[in-house]
């Protein structure tokens, strides 16, 4: 079934919070690594509904951190900070999912939690304009 590109960006918005929401199961079971994998989909779905909106298509995470960077960070329409850990998150998510011996901990998930909540926030706000 093809869905129009507002109920999928909505979709993919509604994905985001759902799965911000998940980290907090991976907190309480102290899952860090899931817990880091979550956040940075969170971020990922939302990412790519913002994209979407814009008409701006990419096939690879690689691809949707290169375009968010470039069309909406150093634009300035997205503060800096927040490209800059969508970029982090990005990476941290990639050691964790495939790198030995990588554990993080405690600390590492609430700060990511807190600034992936607020990178969600400012691309509602950027959506619902």
């Amino acid at each position: 079934m093809m869905k129009n590109n507002s109920e999928l960006i909505e979709y993919r918005m509604n994905r985001a919070k759902e799965t911000i929401h998940e980290v907090n199961h991976h907190i309480g079971n102290e899952l860090w690594n899931t817990a880091i994998n979550r956040i940075y989909y969170a971020c990922f779905y939302a990412v790519s509904a913002l994209l979407m909106k814009n008409g701006i298509s990419t096939s690879t995470h690689s691809g949707i951190r290169q375009k968010f960077g470039l069309y909406f960070v150093k634009t300035g329409i997205i503060p800096r900070e927040s490209g800059k850990f969508f970029s982090e998150i990005f990476d941290m998510r990639q050691t964790g999912d495939y790198d030995d011996f990588i554990v993080f901990e405690r600390d590492d998930v609430m700060s990511m939690l807190i600034s992936a909540k607020k990178l969600i926030h400012e691309i509602e706000d950027l959506l619902s304009q």
